[in-house]
């Protein structure tokens, strides 16, 4: 379990790098996210390995994580209640925007679709469109 947990910071660690030597306007972490994901779909790890194991760890301590923003919501209370319609707003708005890009994204990556661009009407042998080119 100890060299699962060493992968995943040395990739927070590379992430955080990378940021600072680029100044790319990302959080460290949120690319080390991506590269562990990366590492993840190059390696394929069994279940029973140390990285799936060390994963399955953190998460498990995962609630602990929101206590910052509990405490934050207690201390910065009253600032919040008073700009409580653009908070909602953005809240429901973002909600939104990420429970259909997920929806979309699960319809194109489901397993057994034909290829992308294929609609219910643009099978194989469909009535072609301006893009199809003739043998």
């Amino acid at each position: 379990m100890l060299g699962g947990l060493a992968i995943i910071l040395a990739c927070q660690l590379l992430g955080e790098v990378l940021v600072r030597l680029t100044g790319v306007p990302v959080p460290g972490p949120v690319v080390g996210m991506v590269l562990f994901f990366c590492w993840l779909l190059w390696h394929r790890p069994r279940q029973e390995s140390s990285t799936v194991r060390a994963a399955e760890r953190l998460v498990h301590y995962l609630p602990i994580m929101f206590l910052p923003s509990t405490v934050g919501f207690i201390v910065y209370g009253p600032r919040i209640a008073s700009q409580w319609v653009p908070a909602i707003v953005g809240s429901v708005v973002s909600w939104l925007a990420t429970f259909l890009l997920v929806g979309w994204l699960a319809m194109l990556l489901r397993p057994g679709r034909r290829g992308l661009g294929r609609g219910a009407s643009g099978g194989a042998g469909g009535a072609g469109g301006a893009g199809e080119v003739a043998a």
